[in-house]
């Protein structure tokens, strides 16, 4: 038992220091319950929409809402978040959530959920995500500094992704033997714990919080906006995360509809679709962790995006279960390499007082063109199917990644800073 420990500690040490930190592993540990659960209300939401509308459009209007408010309003959450403590905010976002989601199952277990129901609490989950998300990207640095920033981002990443292998398979299992509604139950238990988490925290306030209590709200946001303009390789990284986001990132409305309509599956093969990307996703997040004391290299942001891209071609130019499986694994790689590094390059390069608001503009742009990507994918699907909008989202992808590396790699990336020039 003593070795055990002794190796445990080394490991710590070597692969995960951002595990030292108390702070971060209560954390991490409270995300990693939550996020199952939310896996699992993702999965659900998704199939419940299709068994109501049978459109893949329709979904994409789900998904559209779900993060519109984003879309609007994250700039104004960024001031928030640079203004008052992020561990009150996250506690008071996490019970929100659990809030929706208890409203969410119980509608649905007393059979009184329709289509426009589903419409109102995604879009009150949007306004509280608006917040929720760039105020815990943000928070990770007051966890554990910037020297162990990328490994903590990308063990973050990997319960997000372990998450997305348990939680689709328990959804697709529990839905067709005791339904949508245990799902949702169980999602908004597991809020639980990372409240509990946040609550036992502690966590010293920002002197940077108090200077931005003077001034105006849309000062702060000018000035905020200004700073990632004349930061080359914050504006350079933010702009391929939107392009990425908006035309390659559209997993919740292409693979149920493609699972459906062209592998002819049930909701138990679309968990485990999902399932098979949150591997490739794990094993990419702990690669990452391994790698970090290397610093946010520009490399595996660019491959990871490649790759992103022409897993997604290859999805849509077959049509064998098994195969698919694959290139989601692949594709779920590629995505957190893509996505893990683009969030280590922004805050590494961020002034700690503007690390709220830039933070909140790389959740405007990763998650808030949600919308405009969900109804593209949704409405391609709808006429041409999902496999053809995979191919076309890919060469999109791909085409914008050849115009970085023409046009903007050494004016960005070439000087860049990482984690070892601080």
């Amino acid at each position: 038992m003593k070795s055990l420990f002794i190796f445990f500690d080394k490991l710590v040490d070597t692969t995960f220091p951002a595990l030292r930190h108390r702070n971060f592993r209560l954390f991490w540990f409270g995300q990693m319950i939550s996020l199952i659960g939310t896996w699992m209300q993702n999965i659900g939401q998704d199939w419940l929409v299709l068994k109501l509308t049978n459109s893949a459009f329709l979904l994409g209007v789900v998904s559209a809402l779900q993060f519109l408010p984003m879309l609007f309003l994250s700039l104004f959450a960024g001031v928030i978040i640079d203004r008052f403590p992020k561990r009150k905010i996250l506690i008071f976002t996490q019970s929100c959530l659990m809030a929706t989601a208890l409203a969410l199952a119980t509608l649905t277990a007393f059979n009184l959920i329709n289509y426009w129901e589903i419409l109102i609490l995604a879009t009150i989950m949007g306004f509280v995500n608006t917040v929720d998300n760039p105020t815990r990207q943000s928070f990770i640095i007051d966890l554990v500094g910037k020297e162990d920033l990328m490994n903590a981002i990308s063990l973050n990443s990997s319960i997000f992704n372990a998450a997305r292998i348990i939680g689709p398979g328990i959804a697709g299992v529990l839905i067709g033997v005791l339904g949508y509604a245990l799902c949702f139950y169980l999602n908004a238990l597991s809020f639980i714990a990372v409240i509990t988490g946040l609550i036992l925290i502690d966590v010293k306030i920002s002197k940077a919080r108090t200077i931005l209590q003077k001034k105006d709200i849309i000062v702060d946001i000018k000035e905020g906006l200004l700073y990632i303009k004349d930061t080359p390789i914050i504006m350079v990284t933010i702009l391929m995360v939107a392009v990425l986001s908006t035309f390659a990132i559209n997993f919740n409305v292409l693979v149920p509809v493609f699972a459906k309509n062209t592998l002819n599956q049930n909701s138990t093969g679309y968990g485990f679709l999902m399932s098979s990307m949150g591997v490739g996703a794990l094993i990419g997040a702990l690669t990452l962790a391994t790698l970090s004391k290397r610093g946010a290299k520009p490399f595996y942001l660019i491959a990871g995006g490649f790759g992103l891209c022409l897993f997604q071609i290859l999805i849509g130019f077959q049509s064998y279960y098994w195969l698919t499986t694959v290139l989601l694994a692949l594709s779920g790689f590629s995505m957190i390499t893509f996505s893990a590094s683009a969030n280590t390059t922004v805050q590494l390069n961020s002034d700690n007082k503007f690390r709220g608001r830039v933070m909140s503009v790389y959740s405007l742009v990763f998650g808030g063109v949600t919308p405009i990507g969900a109804l593209y994918a949704g409405s391609l699907a709808e006429k041409l199917g999902a496999h053809i909008t995979f191919i076309i989202s890919g060469i999109i992808g791909i085409l914008y990644l050849m115009y970085v590396i023409l046009f903007q790699y050494k004016y960005s990336y070439a000087n860049g800073i990482t984690d070892q020039d601080i």
